[in-house]
Parts: structure tokens; sequence; C-alpha cells
């Protein structure tokens, strides 16, 4: 494995009384798609929102580049390079498609040329990466579809410049053939450089997009490997391949 960018120590996490995570430790490489896959309640969002500082935990540490954050604020976590798109897109439905990549680019620094540079060609990239983005800048995002809304939501999280892209239920009520067309682009980010971890109910397309993954029961990890060899387990493919 190439140089870690993420890594996942013993995370514990309690809902009151309930412990809604058991110990989970992950790690990602730089370049790395990774997965996390399990049934509704496994514990992946939870997962997501612990390592994002979203959510509280009860123990265990998250390291990014070798830094420990797991007490620094979301808002600097995000301004360091890890970022998240939250499932269920949480767009800001009263504001134009402008507006709210604006809204992800609010952590950028601008006082230099190549800062207004820099971010200019992160717009550039995003409208090439969703140029339907483009085409409707001033339209209110509350009105677009479910399947531009998750666009959207994309690439607000781009505009901010992630080196590490934590991916919530990206496929999440999207028609099939726009399931394929987001799983393509989930793919382009990732070979433009950014680290992916994606949590994903359809586990055939996430592993098949995936480096690794890691399978999630009751808050805990129960499998871990290669995700062609995932694919092939037995198991796995009993659970959530449907085969």
């Amino acid at each position: 494995m190439s140089e870690l960018v993420l890594e996942v120590k013993d995370l514990v996490v309690h809902y009151g009384a309930i412990q809604a995570l058991r110990g989970i430790s992950f790690k990602a490489a730089r370049g790395e798609v990774i997965t996390l896959i399990g049934s509704n309640g496994a514990g992946k969002t939870t997962t997501l929102h612990a390592v994002s500082n979203i959510l509280k935990k009860t123990s265990g540490s998250v390291f990014f580049d070798g830094k420990d954050i797991s007490l620094t604020p979301a808002d600097k976590i995000v301004a360091a390079g890890l970022v998240q798109v939250p499932e269920g897109r949480r767009v800001f439905a009263n504001l134009s498609v402008r507006d709210n990549l604006e809204m992800g680019a609010y952590t950028r620094k601008r006082k230099s040329a190549a800062d207004r540079s820099a971010l200019a060609a992160d717009y550039e990239m995003v409208y090439g990466i969703f140029p339907r983005l483009k085409e409707r800048l001033n339209q209110v995002a509350g009105t677009l579809s479910g399947g531009e809304q998750q666009m959207l939501s994309m690439g607000r999280a781009l505009m901010s410049s992630p080196r590490v892209l934590l991916l919530d239920e990206p496929s999440m009520g999207l028609a099939p053939i726009l399931v394929e067309e987001i799983f393509a682009v989930i793919k382009k980010i990732n070979q433009a450089g950014t680290t992916i971890v994606l949590v994903e109910q359809n586990a055939y397309e996430a592993l098949a997009l995936a480096d690794r993954g890691y399978i999630l029961e009751t808050g805990q990890i129960v499998k871990e490997g290669p995700a062609s060899q995932l694919m092939r387990d037995d198991a796995v493919k009993s659970a959530y391949l449907g085969g």
C-alpha cells in the first residue's frame, strides 16, 4: 500500500446508552477508493460523521496525512482537505447553483492572484465534470432534479479542494441510468487524484469501483479485503450482491 492519507483507529460512538460503533478501524492510501458496505443501521453514516467530527466520538482516533485530527473542529477538517458529501444531498435549496458552489469554496483563500487563479480553475474543473451545473448556474437548487442535486452536492464539495472525499450514499434514490452516471463521475474524480471513501448500499457498484472494501455489521467491521476478493466471497454475495 502506498502512503496513507487517512487512518481511523478504534472508533467508538454512543447515542445515549446505545453503542453505535464498536471499535471501527480502516485506512485509505493516497489515490485509493475504499468502500464501506453494510445494511441500514450498520453504522456507515455514523462512521463518516465521526471521522468528520460532525459527531462526537466516545473514543478512538482519526489521522489525516499523519496528523491526529480527532479533536479538530469540523470546519478546520474541511479546510485541511477532508470533505464530506452528505447523504440526501443537502443542497441549499433556496440558493442558486452558483451560490451553492460558492458556499463550497467558503474556506478557500482568495488574497493572492495565485489563490484566485486556483479557485477559477476549480470552477472550470467542476463545470467540466458536471456540464449540467454550468447550464443551470442561476437556477434555484431546490428546483433541480434528484440527480442534478447530487451532482451539485458533489460539485460543492469539490470546490473545497479536497484531497479525501467522503461520499455518503451518492446513488440513493436515483434512477439506474443516473446511478451509472454518478459512479462514472466518482471514478473520474478519483483518477484526477482525489482519494475516495465511499459509503454505499449499492454494494455491487461500490465494489466494482473500489480498490478495497470493509463490511460493517452492527457497528463493527466483520470483513475486509481487496474489492475484487470481496465480490467473490460467498457470504458477501449472499448478503449484499443478491447471489
